[in-house]
């Protein structure tokens, strides 16, 4: 039996991984509590064993991530969309592990954005990932993340898209905002995954914790919400599990936040991806 929560239900933020994860049986999960849409962001290349060597190698992570998303399609009341990128703490295996200098890393993964981005303008993808550590760094890193956060703001630019970052925790980004605008890039476009309630700047792709939750839907400001599940079977207390969302949607329901149920689940999607969860849901 499927909980019916009468409203599209978008996790803006989670992986699957049917090779080494429960893949379709956490959509299934999801579904049963009432999940009706899913964004689905490729793992970082390394948990799926891909050394990159060059920007190409980062197409059979992302081929993968557009067939799995084929099959939780398939699993829906509505449907799911790819979000293909470079994580970045990518640039940290690459200079501390491999002994790449900090500029050749950061022409590696912009050109694994751009990778990413043939599939944005194929239709295969809906939007871009990417981001800088959010952990220290030494400044010639910090920069050399920050230009490839500024290339994927150019991609999107060009090519009508959205993208979502990986950053350090803070309730102002505005740097970033400020830095995709310059380049073309509406910062409401720009989401920040795995956001806290309230947010300067970019769009909140809000972790779905209560406090966090009640935070955002009191701001009247637009958000998403996210679990960032991982699904990783040797870390399985990692962050939340594909079950939360459609828990919290029943929980801010009851509480009497159908505004801000209708806000992440419908309008900040239309206005941030260009997706309507209504009519995906109708079809």
């Amino acid at each position: 039996m499927t909980d019916d929560l009468d409203t599209p239900v978008l996790d803006n933020h989670l992986h699957l991984d049917p090779r080494h994860g429960r893949g379709i049986d956490a959509v299934d999960d999801f579904v049963r509590l009432g999940g009706t849409h899913l964004l689905v962001v490729n793992k970082p290349s390394w948990l799926l064993g891909v050394d990159v060597e060059e920007p190409d190698d980062f197409r059979a992570v992302f081929e993968e991530t557009v067939d799995v998303v084929d099959d939780a399609t398939e699993a829906l009341p509505g449907r799911a969309w790819p979000v293909l990128g470079v994580h970045p703490g990518l640039v940290s295996r690459l200079v501390d592990d491999r002994g790449f200098a900090p500029e050749e890393a950061r022409d590696l993964m912009s050109g694994g954005i751009d990778v990413a981005s043939e599939f944005v303008e194929a239709g295969r993808a809906l939007a871009l990932k990417s981001g800088r550590p959010h952990y220290d760094v030494s400044d010639a890193v910090w920069e050399a993340s920050n230009a490839v956060t500024r290339h994927a703001f150019e991609r999107a630019a060009g090519i009508g898209c959205a993208v979502q970052l990986h950053t350090e925790a803070s309730e102002d980004l505005t740097d970033l905002a400020n830095a995709a605008e310059s380049v073309g890039l509406d910062p409401n476009r720009v989401v920040k995954h795995y956001a806290a309630g309230r947010l300067a700047g970019p769009t909140p792709s809000v972790m779905s914790e209560k406090d966090r939750l009640k935070r955002a839907a009191e701001s009247g400001e637009p958000f998403l919400m996210e679990t960032d599940f991982v699904d990783d079977p040797d870390r399985p207390g990692m962050v939340l599990g594909p079950k939360t969302v459609p828990r919290r949607v029943r929980w801010l329901l009851e509480s009497g936040y159908e505004e801000a149920v209708r806000r992440a689940h419908v309008e900040t999607p239309a206005a941030v991806y260009g997706i309507d969860t209504e009519a995906t849901l109708e079809e």
